[in-house]
């Protein structure tokens, strides 16, 4: 597969170089603005204080903006599991698209196989675990919601770079909306924070959006039903 690479170095970066070894997470983003010319000038834009390590650009091509041993600014104030403030621990890729605000759109097929294509050379690159790849919204529940219910999070599982439940279809529309009790809605919140979701989320109803736009990307509704407790459950088992 050829995917076009091409290099636009942003100045938003910490000037000392990393190890290899602090390189332990994947976190993706979308852009979240209207045109993609406007999301390459804001990463690029010294002004604007904000840059990626990688941007996905609609038809595919990846451009290269901070390399992989310089912190790029990209996670922003984080947390998961132990790790506080990722962008000193992370790889940052924007993908373009408009996002939630500016009519979501479906990722491109093109754009999904350079998500796949740049995944496995990070992963063989710097021995990512897939449990660490994450999402802006996993890390930053509180104010993110990218890069949203429409990216191939189950896709990705399939190539052993991220991280998904085992259920069936047929089993989880069994416990779609049935109600939970109150030590089952404990439990929710306890798998939650056994597979590296911040304890530290107000909102909690946010935190249960989150965690639907990640492993129940059907129903985003902020709340809990038997469907949701057993995908915690599972997952829970696998990365607690």
């Amino acid at each position: 597969m050829r995917i076009k690479t091409t290099i636009n170095y942003s100045p938003n970066f910490n000037p000392k170089k990393r190890t290899i070894r602090q390189i332990k997470f994947i976190i993706f983003h979308y852009t979240g603005m209207k045109k993609e010319s406007a999301a390459i000038s804001r990463l690029t834009n010294i002004q604007s204080e904000v840059s990626s390590h990688y941007l996905i650009k609609k038809n595919g091509d990846i451009v290269v903006m901070v390399p992989d041993l310089y912190i790029a600014w990209h996670a922003g104030k984080s947390s998961w599991k132990s790790f506080k403030s990722l962008n000193k621990n992370s790889i940052g890729i924007e993908i373009s698209n408009p996002g939630h605000e500016n009519n979501y759109l479906n990722f491109s097929k093109k754009q999904v196989q350079s998500i796949i294509y740049l995944s496995k050379s990070l992963f063989k690159k710097y021995k990512i675990k897939s449990s660490n790849v994450l999402g802006h919204s996993d890390i930053a529940p509180f104010r993110k919601k990218d890069p949203g219910e429409k990216f191939p999070w189950r896709y990705m599982a399939k190539f052993g770079m991220a991280k998904w439940h085992s259920l069936s279809k047929k089993t989880l529309k069994e416990k779609r909306l049935k109600m939970i009790n109150t030590n089952e809605k404990k439990n929710f919140f306890k798998n939650l924070f056994k597979i590296g979701y911040s304890k530290k989320v107000l909102n909690k109803k946010t935190l249960v959006s989150t965690f639907q736009r990640r492993f129940r990307q059907e129903l985003i509704n902020g709340k809990i039903d038997q469907e949701c407790l057993l995908i915690s459950q599972n997952l829970a088992k696998k990365l607690g």
